[in-house]
């Protein structure tokens, strides 16, 4: 559907309060990105497209959820926010993620490896954008035990050791993952593990591969854990 391919604007959004904080914005100019974006959000929300890559069960779904998470964040949307923070729990962790962690509908492309870690990041900026103090999505669980943070215990022992990858390798770009992904960050301070964040800090963050770019959409770490759009 194309929605996939707007998760970068994601972080522009983001960066708007940093941009009307420093006076670069005027109130004409952040009326209108207010105005397109809660159009682009009624589009996303309404549309056959919309409606579609929102109900898919892989990494088009949170790619869906993520932007319209930011986007109803910054739009004032509450009822939306509250939606997608609902879905999230109801939605992405049950149809999502298995019992030891992993993610099956991810691990059976051709892109195993890359593809986990881009539905990790994506899901990891899901509990970044909704997460409050009273309901930290980073350390929801089922009732079985399924959550975000088994998904990232489960991918980071291969972060840290893709040798030890036990699935098939991506038919492209294995070498060039992991990067400085921004779900060892998020995580690393939301579940208190600074193991995350040590080895967020060793790795990549400005890789030159345009797809790893593609598939690399929260890149400016102070964006989030600075002032936010809230």
């Amino acid at each position: 559907t194309g929605i996939i391919d707007t998760i970068h604007l994601v972080e522009v959004v983001r960066s708007i309060p940093f941009l009307e904080h420093s006076g670069a914005l005027s109130p004409a100019e952040l009326r209108g990105l207010r105005a397109w974006f809660d159009a682009y959000l009624g589009w996303m929300t309404a549309s056959k497209n919309g409606k579609e890559e929102r109900d898919a069960k892989n990494n088009h779904g949170t790619c869906w959820l993520m932007q319209a998470s930011e986007f109803a964040a910054f739009t004032a949307n509450r009822e939306l926010s509250e939606f997608s923070r609902t879905r999230f729990k109801e939605v992405l962790v049950p149809e999502q993620i298995a019992a030891d962690g992993s993610f099956p509908r991810e691990l059976s492309r051709t892109k195993p490896y890359g593809y986990c870690l881009f539905n990790l990041d994506a899901m990891a900026t899901v509990c970044q954008i909704l997460s409050t103090p009273d309901d930290n999505l980073f350390s929801y669980t089922l009732p079985d035990g399924r959550g975000f943070a088994k998904a990232m215990a489960f991918m980071f022992r291969f972060i840290v050791d893709k040798k030890s990858w036990p699935y098939p390798n991506d038919v492209e770009y294995f070498d060039d993952w992991p990067v400085r992904q921004p779900s060892l960050l998020f995580a690393g301070i939301a579940l208190s593990k600074p193991e995350y964040f040590a080895v967020w800090s060793r790795l990549n963050p400005d890789p030159i591969v345009e797809e790893i770019i593609r598939n690399y959409p929260i890149r400016q770490p102070f964006l989030w854990i600075g002032r936010g759009t809230q």
